[in-house]
């Protein structure tokens, strides 16, 4: 592969559980909740720093490495997620920031929905 892109990404993850016979555990709901754990294990990283060590978290290599090795697990599980439902990720996420604009117009004070939005606050 000479190019990173989703779907190959998708099929090496496919492969790779293939191979080792995992798939009958690659079911919705434990990617769904492996998923929720890997996002807590990135969010531990973060959990009792400031907002400034926070925002210099990559400077220290260790660090850095664990938010990177996080991030990985985190979008692993998710595109797996995905091809398992058969979502398209770039596409799912394309028309959640069309739905998210019309939600949320330019001007409009933060936190506060268009009407009608389930969430509106309004």
């Amino acid at each position: 592969m000479t190019e990173l892109d989703v779907q190959g990404l998708q099929r090496r993850l496919a492969e790779f559980a293939a191979s080792r016979a995992w798939q009958p555990y690659h079911t919705p709901k434990n990617l769904a909740a492996a998923l929720s754990v890997e996002a807590a294990e990135l969010l531990e990283i973060f959990q009792w720093l400031t907002p400034e060590e926070a925002d210099r978290v990559m400077a220290d290599p260790e660090t850095a490495h664990r938010v990177r090795d996080e991030v990985a697990d985190v979008l692993a599980y998710l595109l797996q997620f995905c091809g398992v439902l058969g979502v398209d990720p770039l596409a799912a996420l394309d028309a959640k920031i069309d739905r998210n604009e019309r939600r949320f117009p330019v001007g409009r004070p933060p936190g506060r929905a268009a009407r009608g939005d389930r969430h509106s606050t309004e």
